[in-house]
């Protein structure tokens, strides 16, 4: 008999983006709808320059701050859809950094989801980078156009 399956864990990059939203509502949903849980990863990213280490030191405080921001916002969006309660991971550095090593790390994670960008630039730096990095773990991309009825229905 095999060992009870540990519930799928969706990993979530949060950001300012429109397409952040879009892949937390779908994770969120998968979530809720398969008993899975949701980790949200928020990277506190170095300022582009060094200066004095004072300085430094203030940006970087400002990085986790706003960093810390944008996390609980997630997570509560996360809670009032689902009233699954997050894991909340606010490493510093730069994202695709951050999130390289996360994937490493944490065997857990099932998937990471993702929304594709919807301007002309292009599906966005983290979609062009991990749709073909990532080798150890499935990378659902959600389009970044949809609807809140849209990822509802289909998640």
């Amino acid at each position: 008999m095999s060992s009870p399956r540990a519930p799928r864990k969706f990993l979530v990059v949060v950001d300012k983006t429109p397409e952040s939203a879009v892949a937390l509502r779908f994770a969120t949903r998968r979530a809720q709808h398969t008993n899975g849980r949701v980790t949200l990863m928020c990277a506190a990213q170095p300022p582009d320059f060094q200066q004095w280490r004072g300085v430094e030191e203030i940006m970087k405080d400002e990085a986790h701050a706003d960093a810390e921001e944008l996390i609980y916002a997630a997570a509560k969006t996360v809670n009032d859809l689902s009233g699954i309660m997050p894991e909340l991971l606010i490493p510093y550095g730069t994202v695709t950094d951050c999130l390289s090593k996360l994937l490493k790390d944490d065997r857990d994670i099932s998937i990471l989801v993702l929304a594709s960008g919807v301007g002309k630039e292009g599906p966005g730096p983290l979609v062009s980078m991990f749709g073909k990095a990532v080798q150890n773990i499935p990378v659902t991309i959600v389009p970044g156009n949809f609807t809140a009825e849209q990822i509802d229905a289909l998640a």
